[in-house]
Parts: structure tokens; C-alpha cells; sequence
């Protein structure tokens, strides 16, 4: 457990905090999660399997106060992190203008800065999608911040120069409490495709759930995959009667129905990354889709990680691709915690 310099645990609380991603990493760079709010019953019924030492409320955010993130035991917060829902500030949603503005959850990030107005933590993280900079509200959390007295620092960053085997570009904010925290140094080694799931055994003759059940493919979508070359190849290769017409005249995802690359990066892994359709989330070598336990581990959770499946394969799948990868959540603890000590917070 990671102490302060006055031998008190470092406390943090998870805002929005779906299945958990942001929480294991935070708990593996040694902080107290000493609470969570998530909204979702399946995203809620994952974490507490996950982290049940940790106080969950299964609420609203916009009904939370800060008062009651707080327990009997603990009534003081160092950190408060969160990714505040991003499908709002999606590329792919504003294309479509008026939805995007109109989306309710885009307001969300108001709630997140007012409990951050009422527990005032030593220290902030919050992550987004980029596009999220250009939103009146963000910049309005940005000010706040400012006449409370934190520094921030927000950088656009690729976490996969942080040991996630995937490309996966994030808006990030940390702002500590009249200090500046610097953001993480990258990682020494690239992670790959392969070194994330190149030592799976094939799902029929592995035990994990998540693994076992595979997308159940269409002939036509079967012949389809088979015909897009091994490690790395598109439909670009398709022939004749494989092609799709609404191709013809649409260059536009051309990674759908793609493979992944042993020794390159996965695609960003999205809720609909068990779906050959959605993108390149073809097996580098099998005739398939990803797993629900693949994607997991290109997310970089550990192997053990409890995912429910009481809303289907496909609801699980959202719950990944809507997660903070854990690996970069340790990698940004870490550095708040080196930010703790350097500025004696305790």
C-alpha cells in the first residue's frame, strides 16, 4: 500500500466508474479506493465482484453528493479520478452534430467537477476522448479547477506508448492542489498484439468463460473472414461475389472485417470489438472475431478479471471498450503518488 509522507493511506475515489478499469489500475499503483459511483446495474454487478472491499454506489451521479463518497472511516480524499461518459464527444457521434450536442451525458463532466467543488482532493485525473478540449463545459471544469488552486497539466496523449497494446489516444487532465503533476514517462518496451494474447490457448480448450464463447458467424461471414489473409489482412482482398456493395462507393472504415497484426498494435478496442463488422477485430490467425477474454487483455486487465454476462456477450463487450485501460490508470497512480511525496501530501 502506498503511504503518505504523514503514514496515512492514500485515499481515492472512482467517478463513473463502470467495470473498473480506472479502480484496478489506481489499486495496483497502491491507493485506498475508498469509493465508486456507477449508475449501470451490470457495469455496478462487475465492480463490486471485482473490488468488494470497495463502497458502491449504485446511483446517479447528479444525485451524489460529496458527503456521501466519504465513510465512517475515512473522511478525508486525496485523489479523484474519473472518465466522465465520452460517447457524446465521439468522432463517429459528431458527424451527426445535433446528436452529439443533445446528448445528455455530455453534462455529466458538471457533476464530476462539483464533487471535486465539495471534497476539494489534493489531487484530480480525469480522462476523455479528444474533441472533448473544444466542449464549453470542459473548459468551464478547466477554470474551476484554476480558482480553486490547482495547476493542471491536460495533454492529448497515445497510451500506447504506456504499455497498452493498443492505439488509443485520450485527453488527460491532472491537477494537484498547488502543485504540478507532470504526466507519466512512457514505457521503455512496446506492448503487441502478441505479447498481450499470443499465449492464449484456442477458446475450445479454454476453461474461461470469456474465452469460450465466440462470435457465432454466418457462412457468408465465415468465407468472408477466411478470405482476408492471415497477420494483418484486410478485405481489400476480397473477391467476386464476397464483396460488399455498400463498399463500392464507401472507402470510409476500411479497417471492418480486418485482422489484427501479431507484432503491431490492436485497433482501439470499442463496445463492438467481439464484432468482425466493427473494425479490425478479426484473430490474427483463426477464423474469428476476438473473445470477450482477448479483449480484455488488449485492455490490458489481468487474465483473472469477472466479467458479468447476465446482459449477453455483447453488453460485456461494451463494458471493455468503455473502460480506462488498468495498465495506463497504474502508470498515471504511480505519478501522483511520486507527486504525494514530493510535495509532502498527507
Amino acid at each position: 500500500m502506498t503511504r503518505s509522507t504523514a503514514g496515512q493511506n492514500w485515499r481515492a475515489i472512482d467517478i463513473f466508474a463502470g467495470c473498473g478499469g480506472l479502480t484496478e489500475g489506481i489499486k495496483r499503483a497502491g491507493f485506498e479506493i475508498i469509493s465508486a459511483v456507477e449508475n449501470d446495474w451490470l457495469a455496478a454487478k462487475t465492480y463490486r465482484t471485482n473490488h468488494p472491499e470497495v463502497k458502491l454506489l449504485e446511483e446517479d451521479v447528479r444525485l451524489v453528493s460529496g458527503s456521501d463518497l466519504f465513510t465512517r472511516k475515512a473522511r478525508k480524499v486525496h485523489l479523484i479520478a474519473g472518465c466522465p461518459p465520452c460517447q457524446g464527444f465521439s468522432r463517429v457521434r459528431h458527424r451527426n452534430r445535433l446528436r452529439a450536442t443533445g446528448d445528455k451525458r455530455n453534462c455529466l463532466i458538471t457533476d464530476f467537477q462539483r464533487i471535486v467543488g465539495e471534497t476539494k482532493p489534493a489531487a484530480v485525473f480525469l480522462e476523455n476522448v479528444p474533441g472533448i478540449e473544444n466542449y464549453y463545459r470542459f473548459k468551464e471544469f478547466l477554470r474551476a479547477l484554476r480558482r480553486w488552486g490547482y495547476k493542471i497539466t491536460c495533454e492529448t496523449l497515445d497510451l500506447a506508448e504506456y504499455a497498452v497494446p493498443q492505439r488509443r489516444k485520450r485527453i488527460v487532465v491532472l491537477a494537484g492542489l498547488d502543485f504540478e503533476i507532470e504526466m507519466p514517462a512512457k514505457a521503455r518496451v512496446d506492448r503487441t498484439v502478441r505479447s498481450a494474447i499470443g499465449n492464449l490457448k484456442p477458446p475450445s480448450k479454454h476453461r474461461n468463460p470469456l474465452h469460450r464463447q465466440v462470435t457465432d458467424h454466418s457462412p457468408t461471414m465465415l468465407k468472408r473472414i477466411k478470405a482476408v489473409p492471415k497477420d494483418g489482412g484486410s478485405r481489400e482482398s476480397w473477391k467476386g461475389h464476397l464483396a460488399l456493395e455498400c463498399h463500392d462507393n464507401f472507402r470510409g472504415f476500411s479497417d471492418v472485417y480486418g485482422r489484427m497484426a501479431w507484432d503491431k498494435l490492436a485497433p482501439t478496442i470499442t463496445g463492438g470489438c467481439i464484432n468482425a463488422s466493427k473494425g479490425r477485430f478479426v484473430h490474427p490467425e483463426q477464423d474469428r472475431a476476438i473473445t470477450l477474454l482477448e479483449a480484455t487483455l488488449l485492455q490490458s486487465f489481468p487474465k483473472s478479471y469477472n466479467l458479468s454476462l447476465d446482459r449477453g456477450r455483447y453488453s460485456a463487450a461494451e463494458m471493455i471498450g468503455n473502460a480506462l485501460p488498468p495498465e495506463f490508470a497504474r502508470r498515471v497512480g504511480r505519478q501522483i503518488a511520486r507527486a504525494f511525496e514530493e510535495n509532502g501530501v498527507g
